[in-house]
């Protein structure tokens, strides 16, 4: 496959405040899942392609060096800018080389994808949780399977998502669901929120993380409004009513939504507050649970 020269992998982050991460990890660079709402299109993250999935040069060899001189361990999250399990994963196999190096080097991972991929790494993820913070993330925006493939065309079906959670749950791991961006006028309804939540539970997964609307800028704004004119017609026009040059674009329904939601988890165990999620996902690994609160 195509490639990029890599001067690093290792990221570390300001504060570890989403999700727990101390470091990101991108392998990849670029997406072919083709969903409509991407904000990594967008022109400041300077993705040329950006549908064309490239591996970063010598990327594991890097890694292994960058973890080799970290004097403190942490977790590291992926799947932030390109997803760790897109279609070329099955061969390259990157994502998990890159796993065996976090287990070695004694470091958690966190990771977020909307591929069902993600299974075949199970027993990895079950070793590094033996002695590091281990989170398996889907995300999942609708539970219509026909509606994901209109607006995430080259992914893992919602359903498919689901299943891949309820395995992950099985086999031990902590597991959540990044309910975001929920399409303002597409997906923001009751109906979808909640079959998401009672999916979720069925499935056995701990944690759902929401953002109830979606942002727009650049670029990508227009990229989106295209699909929407194309997959919706009319649809763009509300938008731009609506929302004008925003980039935080939040569901007129989002208040209500917010209620429905925070009820059905609390009724099902499901946490969603984000220090709770950390804290709880972290919990027993001495003090790298401190990380957060640092």
């Amino acid at each position: 496959m195509q490639t990029v020269p890599c001067k690093t992998i290792l990221q570390k982050n300001k504060s570890s405040e989403w999700f727990g991460n101390d470091y990101n990890m991108n392998l990849y660079r670029g997406c072919c899942h083709g969903c409509i709402y991407c904000d990594s299109r967008s022109e400041c993250y300077r993705i040329d392609n950006f549908d064309t999935v490239r591996a970063k040069e010598n990327c594991i060899e890097i890694l292994r060096d960058e973890l080799r001189r970290k004097v403190r361990t942490g977790v590291i999250g992926t799947g932030a800018m390109s997803d760790p399990y897109n279609p070329f994963e099955k061969t390259e196999r990157l994502t998990e080389k890159a796993l065996m190096l976090i287990d070695a080097y004694n470091f958690g991972v966190t990771v977020i994808t909307k591929s069902d991929l993600i299974t075949r790494d199970i027993d990895l993820y079950k070793q590094i949780s033996e002695h590091s913070p281990v989170l398996c993330k889907m995300t999942v925006t609708t539970c219509d399977d026909r509606l994901c493939r209109m607006i995430e065309p080259n992914v893992s079906v919602s359903s498919e998502r689901f299943d891949a959670l309820a395995k992950m749950s099985s086999a031990g791991l902590k597991t959540g669901i990044t309910l975001m961006p929920v399409l303002p006028f597409i997906e923001d309804t009751a109906e979808n929120i909640l079959g998401i939540v009672r999916k979720a539970y069925q499935c056995g997964v701990n944690y759902i993380y929401p953002a109830f609307g979606m942002t727009t800028r650049q670029n990508q704004r227009e990229y989106y409004y295209s699909k929407l004119d194309k997959l919706f017609p009319g649809l763009s026009d509300k938008y731009r009513s609506y929302y004008g040059e925003r980039y935080e674009c939040a569901s007129p329904n989002a208040r209500k939504l917010w209620g429905i939601f925070t009820r059905e988890c609390k009724q099902y165990g499901i946490l969603y507050n984000m220090r709770e999620i950390i804290a709880d996902y972290k919990r027993g690994y001495g003090d790298m649970q401190l990380s957060f609160f640092d």
